[in-house]
Parts: C-alpha cells; sequence; structure tokens
C-alpha cells in the first residue's frame, strides 16, 4: 500500500532520510505550505517568502525525479493549516497505509506528529554529522560540555584540516587571529543577489497579503531558492569573502551589513546546502592556497563545531529548555527590538538591518541585541521568541541554544562559562557605530553616557551573589568596588534611569 512521505521546508534536501527510505514508484511526497507554520511566531516576510518559494522548486525538482507529490499551496482552499492536518487529509485521498518522516528540529513538531492518529515512522536527520547518541555520549560524564573539545572530535571524524593525527598548522582554534576590528575598506560585494522569477514573485505576492503585517520588509527579495543558486553563491563567497573573513568576522559597520560574512546559514538549515560539502569547499580554497587557514578553519568551526554542538544541546536538554530562566529575568523585550525609535546607534543599525534583510551577523546578534536584552533583564523566552521570529536562519534546534544559552545565559552555564556582557567600550572597539551615537561611549556617568556602559555595572550588582566567584568575572568585580560608593550610586541610578524610560516606552 502507499505510504506518505513528509518533507518539512527546512529538508530540502534529495538525500533526506525519507527519502530514502521511501518507494519512489509508489509513495507520495507530502508538502504544505501552512498557516501554523507561518505563524506560530511572528516570523519575517522574507523568511516565509524563501520557505515557501524554496519548497515549491524543491517540490518541482522531485518531480521531475520521478517523485508523486501531494502539494499545498498556502491558498489552496482545502489546505488543512497544519502539518497534521496535512498528512490526515492526504492519508484519507490516497488511502495511507502510514506516514514516514525524517525528524523535525522541533519538539514543537516532534510532539504533534507523534500525537497523529496514523500509523508513522520518525527517521533520524542524517544530515547532520553528530547523531543524537553519539553527542549524548561525547557528553556523559562531563562537568562541563564546552564547545571546543566537541569540536575537535568532529575534526577527527571529517578530516577537515587535519594532517594526520594533528590539526593543521599545530593547533585546533584560530580564533585569537579573527579579532581584528572594523576595516576602513571592504573589497567585497556581499552575497549573490539573485532576480526574482515567477515562483518567487508569485510567493511574494502571497506573502505580502497574508503576513504583509509582520516585522520585516519583503521587497526586494534576493535570496537564492533552489540549491543550484545556493551553490552559485557559495562559489562567489569563497572566491570574494572567504580570505577576509577570518580577521574580520567579529567586526561591525555602520553602511556595510554583509562585510565578509558567508550568508550561507540559511542555505544549509533549510537543506539547499550540504554542512560537509560546504566545509570541504572552504578547505579546498585552503589548500589551492586561495585563502588562509584562520579564515578557513573559524568558518568550518562555526559548521562542524557549533553548528552540530548547539543541536547536540538542544536535543539532549529537551523541550523546556526554551523556558528556562536562571536569572529571573522578566523585563518585556523593547519595542526598539520591533523598529520604534532609539537613540542608541549600534541598536538602530542592527535592528535595521533585521528588519530589512532578516539576517545580522554572529556579533549584532551576541553582543548588539542579545547583549542589551540580557543587561537589562529581558525576559529570556521573549528573546528567544525575537530571535527566533526574525531571521531567515532560525530554526529552533539552532536558534534556541545561541539564544537560550550563549547569548542570555538563560540555561545557567550549560554553553557558556560565564554571561557574554560588555559595556560600550567592546562595541566601540569592534565598529565605527559608536561615532554615529546620541550618546559618548567614552562617559561612564551623566547624560550622555552609553546606556551599555551603567546597564553592565548594574547587571554585576544585582548579579553579585551569582558571578561573584566566577574565575572568569572576579577581576570586574574587583574594579567596580574599587569605584567610590557615591559614584557607583550614580551609576547606578543612571542604570535605573535607563530602564525605567524602557519600561515606560521611551526612546533610550
Amino acid at each position: 500500500m502507499v505510504r506518505l512521505v513528509l518533507v518539512l521546508g527546512d529538508q530540502l534536501s534529495h538525500n533526506l532520510s525519507a527519502l530514502r527510505k521511501a518507494d519512489k514508484g509508489r509513495d507520495i511526497v507530502v508538502m504544505a505550505e501552512v498557516a501554523d507554520e507561518a505563524s506560530y511566531v511572528p516570523h519575517h516576510p522574507k523568511k516565509i517568502a524563501f520557505t515557501f518559494a524554496s519548497m515549491r522548486k524543491f517540490a518541482r525538482s522531485l518531480r521531475d525525479d520521478g517523485w508523486q507529490v501531494a502539494y499545498a499551496t498556502l491558498d489552496d482552499p482545502d489546505n488543512a493549516g497544519s502539518i497534521t492536518g496535512e498528512l490526515i487529509r492526504r492519508a484519507s485521498e490516497h488511502d495511507a497505509a502510514g506516514i514516514i518522516y525524517t525528524e523535525p528540529g522541533e519538539w514543537r513538531l516532534i510532539s504533534a506528529l507523534a500525537e497523529m492518529p496514523l500509523k508513522s515512522h520518525c527517521l533520524p536527520d542524517d544530515r547532520f554529522i553528530a547523531n543524537h547518541q553519539e553527542f549524548d555520549a561525547w557528553a556523559k560524564g562531563r562537568k562541563t560540555l564546552r564547545m571546543e573539545y566537541f569540536y575537535r572530535e568532529m575534526r577527527r571524524k571529517t578530516g577537515l584540516l587535519m594532517d594526520g593525527k594533528n590539526p593543521e598548522g599545530g593547533k585546533w582554534n584560530y580564533d585569537h587571529d579573527n579579532r581584528k576590528p572594523a576595516p576602513g575598506d571592504v573589497d567585497y560585494d556581499g552575497p549573490m543577489q539573485f532576480a526574482t522569477d515567477d515562483t518567487v514573485n508569485q510567493v511574494l505576492d502571497l506573502v505580502q497579503a497574508r503576513f504583509g503585517h509582520h516585522f520585516g520588509t519583503l521587497r526586494p527579495f534576493w535570496f537564492a531558492t533552489d540549491a543550484a543558486q545556493a551553490r552559485r553563491h557559495l562559489d562567489h563567497w569563497i572566491k570574494g569573502g572567504l580570505p577576509n573573513f577570518g580577521d574580520f568576522q567579529d567586526a561591525m559597520l555602520d553602511d556595510h551589513r554583509f562585510l565578509y560574512h558567508a550568508v550561507v546559514g540559511l542555505y544549509i538549515n533549510a537543506g539547499l546546502l550540504d554542512p560537509l560539502d560546504v566545509c570541504r569547499r572552504a578547505e579546498q580554497a585552503y589548500r589551492e592556497g586561495a585563502a588562509p587557514l584562520n579564515a578557513v578553519e573559524g568558518f568550518i568551526r562555526q559548521i562542524i563545531g557549533w553548528r552540530e554542538y548547539v543541536r547536540g544541546i538542544y536535543f539532549r536538554e529537551g523541550p523546556d529548555y526554551v523556558t528556562r530562566n536562571a536569572l529571573g529575568h522578566t523585563r518585556d523585550l523593547p519595542a526598539m527590538f520591533w523598529g520604534a525609535a532609539t537613540r542608541m546607534n549600534c541598536i538602530a543599525k542592527s535592528v535595521a538591518q533585521t528588519k530589512a534583510e532578516a539576517y545580522a551577523h554572529h556579533i549584532q546578534r551576541l553582543m548588539v541585541t542579545g547583549n542589551f536584552a540580557l543587561l537589562a533583564g529581558v525576559d529570556p523566552a521573549q528573546v528567544h521568541q525575537w530571535y527566533l521570529a526574525v531571521y531567515a536562519d532560525a530554526y529552533e534546534w539552532v536558534e534556541a541554544p545561541n539564544v537560550i544559552g550563549m547569548s542570555q545565559f538563560a540555561d545557567d552555564g550549560i554553553i557558556a562559562s560565564k554571561p557574554y556582557i560588555s559595556s560600550g567600550n567592546y562595541i566601540h572597539k569592534m565598529s565605527d557605530y559608536c561615532g554615529n551615537c546620541t550618546y559618548r561611549v567614552q562617559d561612564k556617568s551623566g547624560p550622555k553616557a552609553c546606556p551599555f556602559n551603567v546597564l553592565y555595572w548594574h547587571f554585576l550588582d544585582r548579579h553579585r551573589d551569582r558571578f561573584a566567584r566566577n574565575p572568569r568575572m572576579g577581576n570586574m568585580y574587583g574594579v567596580w568596588d574599587r569605584i567610590d560608593e557615591i559614584r557607583r550610586n550614580t551609576i547606578l541610578q543612571a542604570a535605573e534611569d535607563v530602564l525605567h524610560r524602557l519600561d515606560a516606552g521611551d526612546a533610550v
């Protein structure tokens, strides 16, 4: 009897385990653009359009390859509105004996599929390098789960940048070489931008009509929407962006949104690019002398190290991970994260870029918006929901550990050994944002003091019992204690004023 083969919008890979297990001559692939998936958080319109357009093109490629595909567009009047509803509808239409599917990347969908009143079989998502059992075996018995040591295992497993049993160049990690401040000029024109075709234009019109009220600018739309385009973009970046990626991967510029970043996360996470193939392409550039070791190692570490590691954490920690709030933060997400007025140029630039592109690079996410939310004591669940909504590469398995763990320290140190917080000085060092800001990054108190400066000390003061004995934070508490009491009180009052204005909805 016929079986249904579910393919989700982030599983657009011809080597998907469910497709490999299916019978092309008998089984029916089910794909659906459903309202539930587009709106459980207010996803950026560009993200929705990217997903739907890529799904439509992937469905076409499956049909060209001989598959039967039951595809529901969002505006199909018979669309059930949910993944499980569509499976039940198609099972009834085709008298299907059961369903096979590849494990989704969100506990929400895993639970929904497991509770369906249909016989189903869930297969592992083996597009990743480490499976759940392998990660759990690595983690078992360790006092701390630091990414660096897991990353070394992935290097050994894949053979990437290895010289026999040793790391290429004698070191595992070249991050120390990858922290240069923003360059004066950027000689790379950014990600490859693709003209829209009929399929994309139809999706854009649909998304504008249904989700135009969501935060984010839909047009112009330039993302790749099939595997061939994604590979062309990768070629473009390896040639033009990779050579300088390492040096400037932490830098930020007022008038350059992409610098030398790869912008491949959305394509890998949707299935249009294979992560191991992407890493091998970067390694090849190093072997051919087209890119330096620090750039290639830093890029590969993000994929086989960090990406694999956060997936391991997400599934190891379980469905309640996204609800954790170790620091007890309860403040509402500030309106400026949704585009309301702010006098902070770094926030304004990062949010405006996010609104326009559904993209910001990791330092903008971690050390600008994430840093501010943590210092201000914002509810980590609200921060998590925002990041999941606004970025085109965000799926819960990758986004939640980055926000709940790395950015907001809400998991109490499973991922990070200390909170990733800084004053305005870090942003000043790594960007040109501060030169165009209403505030003065040099001021530690007073009406022009950078909010990062006063909130930094406020965070340390209110969480002293938790962090004063942290070996990586003791020095900063020593600095705080050497400031005279009158000045400390002045700084804390200035921080309270910032927080009061946030709570009142005033521009900060």
